[in-house]
């Protein structure tokens, strides 16, 4: 039987799946099977490898739905759902999916029901996935393999072992970011190699067909020590975002437990220093413009690009702070005009904000990245940096004198607040500030555009929310 056959048996039909994270496929044979009346408990969904040939008789073709079958009914919440839960690895995913859309044909609305127990199974897939997706994202590691042959140029693999069938899925996430480079990704499912210009599948491969390290791997040693800050370490929150079972992938791994051992001493030593001596305060916007371009008091300074001042009415009520120019920002020399701004333009747009009549900065001035090649990829500042900073976005304040200042994303917060803070815990309410102003905290535009699905809904609701908030507390102030 090939795999795009299925069988009838009596009254039990067998879809022959032909790859396990065939949303298509499946959605397509789901669609004509609803169509036929067939009913879920006479299906039975065989992924690649499954024990479909226990029905290898009787074998005849899918049911062809009749000329005046209603149209399927699937809502977007159900399809978003499915799609990267037919990516889990339980056997049972195409059978729960099957069961789901027969019901919504009667119950169009089921997928509200938190308290159903599919659509919370089926959540539960979907939530597994997209973690592990993160999780690959994070934690692939490229290591360079020498070739005799000059003209192959260099090769990087990277050894990963998912959990779910998400390699596939995931495939676009690499060619975009480590699209200049020559890559393979080995996987106990499968493999992918890109070579700059077509993507290719592979077999499965072994642990042993990675290589075992390169001498760029010494240099990132280094440069992770360098960036380990000691201020902002929590345990519990490290295991949870980088489990012990990627370590072994991961060549910064080995200096973890020294560094989590000296960071109470790294830390103490941070407070001794204080902060950082500045010249007398600015006293104008234009005077910290210039001033910001010329400063080298922590590394991002240091780099390669521009700083960014805020911009906006010098005596606006409503100051909204950021995180730090983005690689547009830098370029063009103005805060928010990359995606994140354009998304925050619509967001304010949409609650009542105008956003030329607020003051728009970001707590550090310069942009933080690491060179891929041609591209600049963002990374988040330290606190020390951000507290550097604070001069700063300090010395705006005391000239823009705002009564109410937006603070979006945690680095932010710090800036203002010269602490970490949960952003879950103080979004939606002021925290008063020594200058009898109020910060409002909310998350940074660019973590909703991180989201997809139910996922960026959601967040994008709670932003609403908190903007919308501002909104009438600026209209009590004013």
């Amino acid at each position: 039987m090939t795999a795009l056959q299925h069988v009838k048996l009596g009254t039990y039909y067998v879809v022959h799946l032909p790859e396990a994270d065939d949303f298509d496929f499946w959605r397509e044979r789901a669609r004509a099977l609803v169509q036929c009346d067939v009913p879920p408990d006479r299906i039975a969904w065989v992924e690649p490898g499954g024990s479909g040939d226990l029905f290898a008789h009787g074998e005849r073709r899918m049911p062809v739905p009749p000329m005046d079958a209603k149209p399927v009914r699937a809502n977007r919440r159900f399809v978003s759902l499915a799609r990267n839960a037919i990516l889990h690895s339980d056997p049972e995913r195409f059978a729960l999916l099957y069961r789901l859309l027969w019901r919504l044909q009667s119950n169009p609305r089921m997928m509200e029901d938190k308290a159903d127990l599919d659509v919370r199974r089926v959540e539960e897939l979907d939530k597994n996935v997209r973690r592990d997706s993160h999780k690959m994202h994070a934690f692939v590691r490229f290591r360079l393999v020498e070739s005799e042959d000059e003209e192959v140029g260099e090769h990087y693999v990277a050894w990963f072992e998912p959990e779910h069938h998400i390699l596939r899925a995931n495939a676009g996430f690499f060619m975009r970011r480590f699209s200049n480079m020559r890559w393979s990704i080995l996987t106990p499912r499968g493999s992918l190699h890109w070579d700059t210009q077509t993507m290719s599948e592979g077999p499965p491969a072994e642990r042993h067909d990675a290589p075992g390290g390169d001498p760029m791997e010494d240099l990132w040693r280094t440069y992770y020590a360098s960036i380990f800050n000691p201020a902002r370490l929590k345990i519990g929150a490290m295991l949870k975002e980088m489990p012990k079972k990627y370590w072994k992938n991961m060549p910064e791994a080995a200096l973890i437990p020294d560094l989590i051992a000296g960071a109470q001493g790294r830390e103490a030593k941070m407070v001794e220093k204080g902060a950082l001596e500045f010249e007398e305060r600015p006293d104008t916007l234009a005077a910290i413009d210039k001033a910001i371009h010329g400063c080298r008091k922590c590394p991002i300074g240091q780099l390669n690009n521009h700083a960014v001042m805020g911009e906006g009415p010098q005596n606006a009520a409503l100051m909204i702070v950021g995180e730090q120019p983005g690689d547009q920002e830098d370029q063009t020399g103005r805060p928010f005009v990359g995606p994140a701004g354009q998304l925050l333009d619509a967001h304010l747009e949409k609650v009542g904000i105008d956003r030329r009549a607020a003051y728009v900065t970001n707590a550090v001035k310069h942009f933080k990245y690491v060179q891929r090649g041609k591209r600049r990829l963002h990374q988040n500042p330290g606190a020390k940096e951000i507290d550097t900073c604070r001069w700063w976005i300090e010395s705006e304040r005391a000239i823009v004198k705002p009564k109410l200042v937006l603070a979006m994303g945690a680095s932010a917060a710090r800036g203002m607040l010269g602490k970490t803070v949960s952003i879950s815990r103080v979004r939606g309410a002021p925290i008063p500030l020594e200058d009898g102003s109020e910060l409002w905290v909310t998350a940074h535009p660019s973590y909703l555009l991180r989201l997809d699905g139910p996922a960026r809904e959601e967040q994008a609701r709670l932003f609403d929310a908190d903007l919308a908030a501002v909104r009438a507390r600026l209209e009590e102030l004013v």
